[in-house]
């Protein structure tokens, strides 16, 4: 019996250095989960037995449970690194299968297909729930469809600017400015702000404007081109009236209704534009200008824009600029936001998580869009989950089925962009462990050592 109770311990002790020693072996292994073993001592009865007396027959491993406490972020700089804080394990799937993996192991790539996969061999797809429109940055996501999550490797299309939003500041003690071209002899002759050419308002003649300042918008192909703003003070109309000249591509003026006409503001005695005198909103009308507006590459202006006050038809040249919020205050001249809509063409230059699990594809006209949101799963029992190799778990009977959803949603944890999770091994703890085992097994042999000696002791009875 004693040598039973002794072999039961050396293999209890043997299971014991086996886990601790793949602790230790796995404790660089990312998203790696310690095991911890756990023993159950062995107790024999028969009826009519009386407990008191009775002897335990040895020990027994249990289990080699997994402790899925959390591991330390490592950040990597790699955007397409990823980690979970918290509860929850990335889903990943082969190709044409259905039958889901689980993993805390965020290493990810982008085969040749532009598929986001693990290092695996075969490599496994990352689960994803796409956006609901690809094209609107803002654009919510389809949680009820998971699929692969795939990167578009093409460029980016360009999108032809339909709308410019100015907010700018024009100094209120600005006086009509002096035309250049009269001599100095002369006595100084204000401009007619509404003449264009010669004696009026001339681009290359800063003397016959107070200020000005520029943006790009971009035609249908993405091609930039340089749209100013020229104000001049309008002292004949009255105190607060300006007018403002645009051009593109060093043209004067599109044709602005009426045909050839600047724009002119009124501000109140507050310096607060009069949208009741002069809209707020004018249309920039290049598509009828073709002396001074005429692309070479058969690019148009303008997007088909129902939600603005003034529609537009796709390609019709028109372009909108909202002065709304111009003010005409005392401080000096300020261009406090300048915006257009459009942007050339993009080619990806990263990707990048946020912590809701959201992938944006980065381009280089400036453009982040949303190729997909992380899909985590949890289960009631991870401990119930089976090990498959590689990082990766399978549902079994005994963890439950999984609940899928988006990250930082119920019980699931968050997304880190950039980072892995290490493994959650305790170096140090583990080499104390591997001695007290190894102590173990040397205690339990000693135990059937001295059963030995017993047992010949009794052999050499004469």
């Amino acid at each position: 019996m004693a040598f039973n109770i002794g072999l039961s311990g050396l293999n209890a002790a043997a299971a014991d250095l086996k886990v601790t020693g793949n602790n230790i072996a796995n404790v660089g292994t990312n998203g790696f989960k310690q095991s911890r073993a756990e023993f159950g001592d062995i107790f024999t009865r028969s009826y009519g037995t009386i407990s008191k007396t009775n002897i335990g027959a040895g020990v027994r491993l249990i289990a080699s449970a997994q402790q899925f406490t959390q591991g330390t972020l490592e950040f990597t700089g790699n955007s397409l690194d990823l980690s979970i804080t918290g509860r929850g394990f990335f889903v990943l799937n082969s190709e044409g299968n259905d039958d889901n993996t689980y993993t805390r192991a965020g290493a990810f790539q982008v085969d040749d297909e532009g598929y986001i996969v693990n290092n695996g061999s075969p490599p496994l797809r990352l689960q994803g729930f796409p956006p609901t429109d690809p094209t609107d940055p803002k654009s919510p996501f389809r949680t009820g469809l998971r699929s692969d999550m795939q990167i578009n490797l093409g460029d980016s299309p360009p999108n032809a600017t339909a709308d410019i939003a100015a907010q700018i500041n024009l100094r209120s003690d600005a006086t009509t400015p002096v035309d250049g071209t009269v001599p100095a002899t002369d006595p100084p002759t204000l401009i007619n702000p509404t003449t264009i050419g010669p004696g009026g308002f001339e681009i290359d003649n800063p003397d016959t404007y107070n200020f000005s300042t520029s943006t790009t918008v971009y035609d249908s192909l993405g091609t930039p081109r340089p749209v100013t703003m020229y104000f001049i003070k309008d002292d004949a109309t009255g105190p607060g009236a300006w007018q403002v000249h645009v051009q593109m591509d060093g043209a004067i003026d599109p044709t602005i209704f009426p045909a050839g006409s600047p724009i002119a503001l009124e501000f109140d005695t507050n310096g607060v534009l009069d949208t009741t005198a002069t809209p707020a909103i004018n249309n920039l009308d290049f598509s009828t200008v073709m002396a001074n507006y005429n692309p070479v590459n058969g690019a148009t202006l303008g997007v088909d824009d129902p939600t603005q006050p003034i529609p537009s038809t796709p390609g019709d040249g028109i372009i909108h600029l909202d002065l709304t919020g111009t003010t005409q205050y005392g401080q000096s001249f300020a261009v406090t936001s300048l915006e257009q809509d459009g942007y050339t063409t993009g080619r990806i230059t990263g990707v990048d998580a946020d912590e809701a699990g959201v992938l944006f594809v980065r381009y280089s006209n400036g453009r982040a869009l949303p190729l997909g949101q992380v899909a985590l799963a949890d289960f009631d029992n991870p401990q119930g989950l089976q090990q498959i190799g590689n990082n990766s778990w399978a549902e079994t009977t005994s963890s439950g089925g999984p609940v899928i959803f988006s990250p930082g949603t119920g019980s699931l944890g968050t997304i880190q962009g950039g980072a892995l999770e290490t493994s959650n091994v305790d170096l140090a703890t583990e080499l104390v462990n591997l001695i007290t085992a190894q102590r173990n097994y040397q205690a339990n042999s000693q135990t059937i050592s001295a059963a030995n000696t017993i047992t010949q002791t009794i052999l050499n009875i004469q």
